[in-house]
């Protein structure tokens, strides 16, 4: 099955295509893509679409921050999440043309002091094992490290994969992180002596002549024409509610910027699609990495397992999926799809390349709501694979959506409905102390009041009430919005003392990076 999709997707190239002309968008795009983004209230969106190396669309749509009349234009910068992973990828791949690396290197060989939880993982890892989503951690494992914030740097989260306890056995099995990129971040300073920002800079983004693109908040705050983060944080859950401006400053720790730390423009979207359908090669001339790197990128490493959607949308549903570097690998309506998607707080990007048709194009938004994205997704690819618009995108993926909340909202009634009036079994004084993860740290609670107060003290902002549920299980209600709350439970000794604590999200819907459940926290010096 790899070799059926790699072969596929590798045998596809410009020369087989240099005699088509670039198509137009479909003809009421314009019209579908800003009816999508009023009836969703997102403030802005910009679009890349790129076919045989021209781009046929590279526009801004709505505003930069809600309130305010500055427009979104093909100029406009926004963070661009997990869609990112592969411009680490062709970071790794300048090394590995330069000769300085392999794809099969072993990571301690290039970066040493790393470790995983297990000697054997350690000594095996490669590479490619960073990029693929098969490293046995679980799914978002480790992602409280840089989110909601955290000044945890790349060199301690290298430091700190050592204690992330397995899930799964290693390359048994698909589960997506982000902690793994932050080492590549990491082993990308090793070999070449640049951190991951300043190399990504020098070695991608200027090459490519993406001039607006940025690895590096500090010069994305500076842009005047760059996107503000929006989400609906007012609801009963994140999503729902009313839209508003967040902090932009208030980011993302930088550990693992590596897994998504760019932000680029429509303009610049289109440029690096140009790169990718082109196997490395720069418009006007050069290459950004080799051929070989290239085919090594798409090349698929993981199976995904496929849960199809229910009707009308498991048209769309693939039949086989993958994870190669960076990007997925995955079939639609029987055409072979590269793709990525990507979410920060605030901020929502997809890239999807069609290697048969030499179609690409990117969606950015400065909101968190993902159904006008994916809408926007399945109608350029109908459109550009000439398959019938046999669906109402817009409807199937609105509809599947409500019925997800619905349910999830269900859930989070009945779970809080009637707690059991018992507990807590201690004087709240009993609960307050240091508790201690081995890779996250320390997590302080302390008495104040009728409540209790937390910390999570390499988490900038993340503290807030601690107040009582039921039995010892306490809920956390942060200062800050938009941080998930999550249930704090207690478990007592044979003496009566707090020996320990486990934590996990409160909705059902909550973003896996707040992986509280994968938290063990033991007191410290009680």
């Amino acid at each position: 099955m790899h070799r059926l999709i790699g072969s596929i997707a590798l045998a596809l190239g410009l020369a087989a295509l240099a005699g088509r002309a670039a198509a137009a968008p479909p003809a009421d795009f314009q019209t579908y893509v800003e009816g999508l983004r009023k009836a969703y209230g997102i403030p802005g969106m910009a679009i890349a679409i790129v076919e045989n190396g021209q781009t046929t669309l590279a526009q801004g749509y709505g505003v930069r921050r809600l309130g305010e009349p500055a427009p979104v234009d093909a100029k406009t910068i926004f963070p661009t999440g997990s869609t990112g992973k592969a411009f680490t990828v062709a970071a790794l791949a300048t090394l590995v043309d330069a000769g300085k690396l392999s794809w099969d290197d072993k990571v301690t060989d290039k970066l040493p002091g790393f470790e995983m939880y297990d000697p054997w993982v350690t000594r095996q890892m490669t590479v490619v094992d960073l990029l693929v989503h098969r490293s046995g951690l679980g799914l978002g494992e480790g992602d409280l490290m840089f989110a909601p914030s955290s000044d945890i740097t790349r060199a301690e989260l290298v430091y700190r994969m050592r204690y992330l306890k397995p899930a799964t056995s290693f390359r048994s099995g698909y589960a997506y992180d982000n902690v793994l990129y932050g080492v590549a971040g990491q082993l990308i300073l090793a070999v070449s002596g640049q951190t991951w920002e300043d190399y990504m800079r020098t070695h991608v983004l200027e090459p490519a002549r993406m001039l607006d693109s940025t690895s590096d908040d500090e010069h994305r705050f500076a842009d005047p024409d760059r996107a503000w983060p929006h989400a609906r944080l007012n609801g009963p859950m994140r999503g729902l509610g009313d839209q508003e401006v967040l902090d932009e400053k208030d980011d993302l720790g930088k550990s693992t910027s590596p897994a998504g730390g760019i932000s680029a423009s429509a303009e610049d979207m289109a440029q690096w699609i140009k790169i990718q359908l082109g196997h490395g090669a720069i418009p006007g001339g050069g290459r950004l990495y080799s051929e070989a790197s290239a085919e090594e990128m798409w090349r698929p490493q993981t199976i995904i397992p496929v849960t199809p959607p229910p009707p009308p949308l498991d048209v769309q549903s693939p039949q086989l999926e993958d994870y190669a570097l960076g990007w997925f690998v995955r079939d639609y309506r029987g055409h072979t799809i590269i793709e990525h998607d990507g979410a920060v707080f605030g901020f929502r990007a997809l890239v999807d390349l069609i290697p048969e048709t030499n179609v690409g194009f990117a969606v950015l938004s400065n909101a968190e709501d993902g159904v006008p994205l994916v809408a926007i997704r399945d109608r350029l690819l109908d459109h550009y694979l000439g398959e019938p618009p046999t669906v109402d995108w817009a409807k199937a993926w609105g509809d599947y959506k409500q019925r997800q909340v619905e349910a999830a909202l269900k859930a989070l009634h009945s779970q809080m409905a009637e707690p059991a009036k018992v507990g807590p079994t201690l004087p709240l004084a009993g609960y307050a102390g240091d508790y201690a993860d081995p890779w996250y740290g320390t997590v302080r609670v302390t008495p104040a009041g009728e409540k209790l107060r937390i910390d999570f003290t390499r988490s900038p902002g993340m503290v807030g009430d601690l107040t009582h549920w039921q039995y010892d299980t306490f809920i956390t209600h942060w200062d800050k919005p938009g941080i998930e709350n999550a249930f704090v439970t207690f478990t007592l000794d044979a003496d009566g003392k707090v020996a320990g604590a486990t934590m996990k999200a409160v909705s059902p819907l909550a973003d896996f990076s707040f992986d509280y459940q994968d938290l063990h926290l033991a007191p410290v010096g009680h």
